[in-house]
Parts: structure tokens; C-alpha cells; sequence
């Protein structure tokens, strides 16, 4: 496998992996982005996104939609393994690539850590 690939087997896609994901409850967000996390047994992180109507016609979502995985395909050696990950992007920003990078670094390591410091109790 490529070293930045993004398989299927790197994607959320199921409505139950997704409901899942946002019963669990633990999010985090920052001007950019909002992300759900559950921790998952798997050797690997993995993504779904769900971009909202809010965001504008269909050609605007698709932008978000692969702005964030190309995103994710960037930064997954330097994401925490093993987390399941839903992003939604804000309606009101228009953001580019590297703030995506950087959002989805940071909330990924914020939420590994707090669902690690969950499951030690």
C-alpha cells in the first residue's frame, strides 16, 4: 500500500458506524472544524464526513468533502491510532488545506486523549 494512500477501508461509510460515533457524545471543535471520536479496535484511524446543506450548493460540499480527505490522507501517520472519526466542517468558513491539516491534527490528539483518560477509569 501506498505510504499516503486512502483506501476503503480508511472510510466510515455506514449509517450504524455513524450513529455509533455520534451517540459516544465526545467531540471537539475549533473555528474550522467539528469532530466526533470513538475509539475502535482496528490498527488504524479512520474518517467520515457529513457536510451539511449549511454549506452551501452541492459543488461548495464536495469542495469541503475533499478538501478534508486530502486532509486526512496528508496527516494520518501523525494521528493517534486506532480512532473513528467524523468531521464536520463549519458552515461559515471557507478554509484551506493547511488549516484543515492543522484542525484535524489538534482535535484528533485533543480527543484521543480524553477517551483514553475515559477508558483508564
Amino acid at each position: 500500500m501506498k505510504q499516503y494512500g486512502f483506501p476503503r477501508t480508511y472510510r466510515i461509510r455506514s449509517q450504524q458506524d455513524f450513529a455509533e460515533i455520534y451517540s459516544a457524545r465526545q467531540r471537539a471543535g475549533d473555528q474550522n472544524l467539528l469532530v466526533f471520536a470513538v475509539l475502535n479496535d482496528l490498527d488504524r484511524s479512520r474518517l467520515g464526513i457529513s457536510v451539511s446543506r449549511k454549506n452551501g450548493n452541492a459543488p461548495k460540499r464536495a469542495r469541503k468533502k475533499r478538501l478534508i480527505r486530502e486532509a486526512f490522507r496528508l496527516i494520518q501517520h501523525q494521528i493517534p491510532r486506532g480512532l473513528d472519526l467524523i468531521v464536520v466542517p463549519r458552515a461559515e468558513v471557507e478554509a484551506e488545506l493547511k488549516q484543515y491539516q492543522l484542525s484535524l491534527k489538534r482535535l484528533s490528539l485533543k480527543l484521543f486523549r480524553r477517551l483514553e483518560q475515559q477508558q483508564s477509569r
